[in-house]
């Protein structure tokens, strides 16, 4: 038993080495509740377009199941707390709101090869097998968070600390070994909803739950096609993601700035909306090479830019849609129909 604590204490030092913030541990089993939660929030449809959802429930509602030879699982958060305040872009209209997370590097490189040596370690000090994963996996992270002591979700469903607030990246890592399991965290939102009450598009049902298909990131990162008329009028000058649910959360006063530069943005000032709106794919990939904004493509990209531009209330900035109105993609091109409508 005394060894065992000795290990779990050298691999929380070691964590903390690596530059994460917090290390945790929980049972697979330990998130029970899970299941019928996930079950509940696909039969509401909250999910949208992620069908991936539905189809891996088996795996994400069950992280035994995932791995069934895992005894523990180590939970892990990396902060990428701003220097700045997110919130500040959003009275800029001609400016491009991009979320906190996507200013930087892709951090599933960084977090992942951080877990990688992590577990690397663990093995060194003692036998055992090892998986780690970082969000792309069917893990429950943010409930394992919780079962770990990590953290806890709040009202926003993030994850979120009285030690270093919710900025901050999750990744786990499973491993044959049986070790102590900390006390799961709990609840401290008490009658706060401040990130209730500052969502545009009121994407939150009720306290703790999403509907991913009224929220701003899943609506400019994750939905295919042309966005509902009447949200798209909410999204303001959002082009990527969405951080005001976990800006204005008052623990964030607590919150632990990001070691690692390369979370911190590239650009030192928002972008102009002008500017975004004009590249063509390759300039697109080229612009956000190693960045998680890739991923959405340039023609998803560029309809976000354009519904940005139909809310700036800027008609100097009308020529720049109307060039955009014939585009090959019909998406883009019928954003760009309704940005100069909106502008006319």
């Amino acid at each position: 038993m005394i060894m065992e604590q000795r290990l779990k204490d050298k691999l929380v030092a070691q964590a903390v080495t690596e530059g994460f913030v917090s290390c945790k541990i929980c049972k697979p089993w330990d998130v029970p509740e899970v299941p019928d939660r996930l079950s509940a929030y696909v039969d509401a449809g909250y999910h949208g377009q992620m069908g991936w959802m539905a189809e891996r429930m088996a795996w994400r509602g069950d992280p035994a199941a995932l791995w069934p030879q895992a005894k523990s699982v180590i939970m892990l958060a990396e902060s990428y707390a701003p220097e700045h305040n997110p919130l500040s872009v959003l009275e800029q209209t001609e400016k491009a709101a991009i979320s906190v997370y996507a200013q930087g590097r892709d951090y599933h490189d960084i977090v992942k090869k951080r877990l990688k040596r992590l577990a690397r370690w663990l093995i060194e000090q003692e036998a055992c097998e090892v998986k780690v994963f970082v969000d792309t996996a069917p893990v429950p992270e943010k409930a394992l968070a919780q079962a770990s002591g990590l953290g806890w979700q709040g009202k926003h469903t993030n994850v979120l600390s009285r030690d270093w607030g919710n900025w901050a990246f999750l990744g786990s890592i499973f491993t044959t070994l049986d070790l102590e399991a900390d006390t799961p965290e709990i609840d401290h939102c008490g009658s706060c909803t401040s990130c209730q009450d500052i969502c545009p598009t009121n994407a939150f049902p009720e306290p703790y739950q999403l509907d991913a298909r009224r929220c701003i990131s899943y609506l400019t990162i994750e939905h295919t096609g042309p966005v509902d008329l009447d949200l798209r009028t909410k999204l303001g000058n959002h082009i990527y993601g969405c951080d005001d649910c976990l800006a204005i959360c008052p623990w964030n006063k607590f919150a632990v700035t990001a070691s690692d530069m390369r979370y911190h943005g590239r650009d030192v000032e928002p972008s102009d909306l002008a500017t975004l709106a004009v590249l063509d794919d390759t300039t697109f990939r080229a612009r956000f090479s190693g960045s998680p904004i890739k991923r959405i493509g340039r023609n998803r990209f560029i309809r976000n830019v354009l519904y940005a531009i139909g809310n700036s209330k800027k008609p100097e900035l009308r020529h720049i849609a109307q060039n955009l109105t014939n585009d090959p993609d019909w998406a883009v091109a019928e954003a760009a129909q309704w940005a100069v409508l909106r502008l006319s």
